[in-house]
């Protein structure tokens, strides 16, 4: 285990977040966990885990936060928030993330580059997870861009 100090911990990160987003409501969050059984990204990569990443906004760990990849991988489908108790929205939280990391630059070199390859198929399994849900019983709006098919 390693050493944690004081100094590493930012007391008005999870304000600066709120107010990016325009909302108090990051600050509610009482790390539940129904975003993170709802994700369809956390179904495959299991470290993408948005309790945790607002948990660690609320403690003020701002570079551990801002430097950490799991940021880029929401694919915004909004789920998070249809079955949040205090009305979260992750994929604005994780948009708000990904420009204040690229505004301080902590976001390593070529690393959105590889992110290309990916973004594709977060895409695709957001939209077939989400279908699936739904063949299992989930309701709700569904009306998210990651449901249509891109082409380009």
């Amino acid at each position: 285990m390693r050493d944690v100090f004081f100094s590493e911990f930012d007391p008005n990160f999870k304000e600066e977040v709120a107010d990016k987003i325009g909302l108090e409501s990051i600050k509610p969050c009482f790390t539940c966990g129904s975003c993170t059984g709802i994700c369809p990204v956390h179904e495959i990569i299991e470290d993408f885990d948005p309790r945790r990443i607002i948990y660690k906004i609320l403690l003020g760990r701002r570079k551990e936060v801002l430097s950490s990849d799991l940021i880029w991988f929401c694919c915004l489908c909004n789920e998070c928030f249809f079955v949040c108790p205090q009305e979260v929205k992750f994929s604005r939280v994780a948009t708000e993330l990904r420009k204040m990391a690229l505004a301080e630059g902590l976001v390593a070199e070529g690393f959105l580059e590889k992110l290309e390859a990916v973004n594709p198929y977060l895409k695709d399994l957001c939209r077939r997870t989400l279908f699936r849900k739904v063949r299992e019983g989930f309701c709700g709006p569904h009306t998210m861009p990651c449901w249509q098919k891109h082409t380009k």
